[in-house]
């Protein structure tokens, strides 16, 4: 039965990213917002469901290591394992306003949060602080995105989409549907089976929980690489990782207050850390991700794993 959900997950995810990158690409063409911040709000949000939906039951169920390994694994897998395998599949152009707005307020929250956990417990004003700085974000990404495709020259055929709005909408909420299912069937087949090998709760946690819950982020991101809509890819990663902080950890913690181990605070968080340090001179150089940065990012996450069983195996 476990490997029936993990098949059954997977093809399920597979066809929710398609209908999700779908109905996301033709909305924002209709209300002229940029695939980049539809990808930042949208399809990140719907994206990181998953991993709100497994952070909260964890949580009020009294396993804090799964719901901060589950945000923090999952934040490694998408900018390492994720944009790594999105720029093999395509080199990804990086657009000016993922370097000068986007990286900055996902650095800004990695460090917001981590210096939140030092007392080891996230607890109710931190969960505040962290989601009102989410909603005022993306409130800043949508107006500005407006005014500036208000005020850049576009040919109508760059713009008209045909339908109706409600069905881009339906296709977005049918896609996050899907992705959501898909992803809570193929962890808990994955969870099954790797407890039937006798893995630990928190390696499961950092390592299959995380990569399950980025499954929507790594078929959206690679569907879309192979529309050629990079934009998008880029923006679903960033805004995933935000959202995964700002939502995901502030939502819980209002909640109820979220223990942190120490182990979270000096191994995997540092691996947040530079990780994201890392994709940023990627992000600088030509102003795109290449197939070898991305097999480098690739090769990192691939480290991190090795370096877990290593040491907490």
């Amino acid at each position: 039965m476990s490997y029936i959900l993990l098949v059954a997950g997977l093809i399920t995810l597979i066809i929710g990213g398609e209908i999700l990158v779908k109905g996301a690409v033709n909305l924002a063409f209709r209300f002229r917002v940029s695939t980049l911040v539809v990808g930042m709000t949208i399809v990140s949000f719907g994206t990181s469901t998953p991993e709100l939906l497994v952070s909260v039951k964890a949580a009020l169920g009294g396993h804090p290591d799964i719901s901060i390994g589950n945000v923090v694994g999952s934040n490694i897998a998408n900018l390492a394992l994720v944009l790594g395998l999105t720029a093999l599949v395509w080199p990804i152009a990086v657009d000016r306003n993922s370097l000068r707005i986007d990286w900055p307020m996902m650095m800004g929250s990695s460090i917001l949060v981590y210096l939140f956990m030092l007392d080891h417990e996230l607890v109710f004003w931190e969960g505040a602080i962290l989601f009102i700085t989410l909603i005022a974000f993306s409130v800043f990404l949508i107006i500005k995105s407006r005014k500036d495709n208000k005020l850049a020259t576009e040919s109508p055929e760059e713009t008209q989409v045909e339908g109706k709005p409600w069905k881009d909408v339906l296709y977005i909420l049918l896609g996050c549907a899907g992705l959501a299912f898909g992803a809570d069937w193929l962890v808990d087949g994955a969870v099954d089976v790797a407890q039937s090998f006798g893995v630990s709760d928190l390696i499961i946690s950092v390592t299959i929980v995380a990569f399950g819950t980025s499954a929507p982020e790594l078929i959206t991101s690679i569907l879309a690489a192979f529309r050629h809509q990079t934009d998008l890819s880029v923006g679903n990663l960033i805004g995933s990782n935000i959202f995964n902080i700002n939502a995901i950890l502030g939502i819980t913690s209002l909640i109820t207050p979220i223990s942190v181990n120490q182990e979270v605070i000096s191994f995997d968080m540092v691996w947040v850390s530079a990780i994201a340090f890392i994709v940023m001179p990627f992000m600088i150089t030509h102003k795109t991700i290449s197939r070898l940065e991305g097999a480098i990012l690739f090769l990192i996450y691939v480290a991190y794993i090795v370096t877990i069983f290593m040491l907490k195996a």
